[in-house]
């Protein structure tokens, strides 16, 4: 074993104790939702349906019918990605992308999800009222965790994380990092312009202006639209989008998402030199390793576009696991790690400061992985009797709770 794969281990087994120390806190769930919700699950599913497919009349009793869900794009003149079959494509992750294009499909989509795949008995909730499984480190082929999606309450539909709730005299925040993998990409690239679009504070607008698509003063609120183009842009590079996809996305034309892509490479040329580096490297060697050694091996069936986004996925997967070394090492009490974010749990009078401390840890491990360059970090933060909310879950979470109201009342009167 070379002294790097020694040092790699060493950093890897940090990492664990920092699991055990997370997967020992856990996230405090109000169990007494949790029961309710329970009892009264299969009343609520079939309202549910009632009251969100009154906008779509694409089910047949409980049963999503995908012929008068495609009736209904047609009538809204929505176009939908298909299989080479020419069948819709229905699946979680088809429907996540259309849904941020077409907000008003976001009830169906979690509807969609409530009546097929959520399993509230399988939620992993212990007698201290946490929620506690196995985060499973390193399942990930980008090394990053991969708990059980029916075990763990962020692997679950979004409006359940209404279930998180501090205990009585404490805090929870959720700390993440801001437009991480486009850092990451500027950071480890090179390139000069795209750092200085994420130092700017909001790189998509910048990207707008770099690429002369608005003026130097435009703002957030006055260029709206043009900012939305170019944050799709941003987000399809990263997720390996060809101008098909992206036309979809933005539901403009293949032309006009070409135009856009053609910017991008335009505007980052340092960035595409490096990033057709790493993928000639990968094809030709075989393998692709992060800074600190995490490896993917290339087969045959390798998908290229995963290869160009391993960098960012992977090297954001170590800036995560080291900064959970470093907040549990310091003592702050993180509940887990999700994504590009942390969990934290803190008393009342010492949340802000546990907060700081936390965003403190999350740039150092940033400065660490990406040679001194800094990734920002934002943090929302609840406070008993606050519960978590994911502003995605909103309208759901309190439709579900109305539901409920009304079943109570007529058990009331009955």
């Amino acid at each position: 074993m070379s002294c790097d794969d020694f040092s790699r281990a060493l950093l890897r087994g940090r990492y664990m104790v920092a699991v055990a120390r997370m997967e020992d806190r856990a996230i405090p769930i109000d169990v007494e939702a949790l029961t309710v919700l329970r009892q009264n699950w299969g009343a609520i599913q079939q309202r549910l349906v009632e009251r969100i497919d009154a906008d779509f009349g694409v089910y047949e009793g409980t049963t999503f019918k995908g012929n008068r869900f495609e009736e209904w794009l047609s009538r809204n003149g929505i176009v939908w990605p298909r299989l080479l079959s020419g069948r819709l494509a229905l699946d979680d992750e088809t429907f996540s992308e259309m849904a941020r294009l077409h907000p008003q499909l976001d009830p169906l989509r979690q509807l969609r999800h409530a009546m097929s795949q959520l399993r509230l008995n399988d939620l992993a909730v212990g007698k201290d009222m946490r929620n506690r499984c196995m985060l499973s480190a390193f399942r990930a082929r980008t090394g990053r965790s991969e708990p059980s999606t029916s075990k763990f309450i962020f692997g679950t539909s979004t409006w359940l994380r209404g279930l998180i709730r501090p205990q009585p005299g404490d805090g929870l925040s959720y700390v993440d990092w801001s437009q991480q993998e486009f850092g990451i990409a500027a950071a480890l690239s090179g390139d000069a312009a795209m750092m200085a679009a994420y130092r700017s504070g909001d790189p998509y607008l910048t990207f707008a202006k770099q690429a002369g698509a608005a003026p130097k003063d435009a703002t957030k609120a006055t260029h709206a639209h043009v900012r939305e183009l170019y944050k799709a842009c941003s987000l399809a590079v990263q997720y390996g989008m060809e101008e098909v996809s992206l036309a979809i996305r933005i539901g403009q034309s293949r032309l006009h998402a070409r135009e856009l892509l053609r910017k991008h490479h335009e505007t980052y040329k340092v960035f595409w030199r490096w990033s057709d580096a790493a993928l000639d490297y990968a094809l030709l060697l075989g393998h692709l390793q992060t800074v600190f050694g995490w490896t993917i091996h290339v087969g045959p069936e390798t998908n290229p576009r995963m290869l160009r986004n391993f960098p960012m996925q992977g090297n954001g997967a170590e800036i995560l696991r080291l900064a959970c070394c470093l907040a549990t090492e310091r003592g702050i009490g993180v509940c887990a790690p999700i994504d590009d974010a942390l969990l934290i749990e803190a008393p009342l009078q010492q949340l802000e400061l546990e907060v700081a401390r936390t965003q403190e840890a999350m740039a150092e491990a940033s400065r660490i992985v990406l040679g001194g360059f800094e990734l920002r970090t934002e943090a929302k933060m609840f406070r008993y009797p606050e519960r978590f909310q994911d502003e995605r879950g909103v309208a759901m979470w309190n439709t579900v709770w109305q539901i409920i109201e009304e079943i109570r009342g007529r058990a009331a009167c009955a």
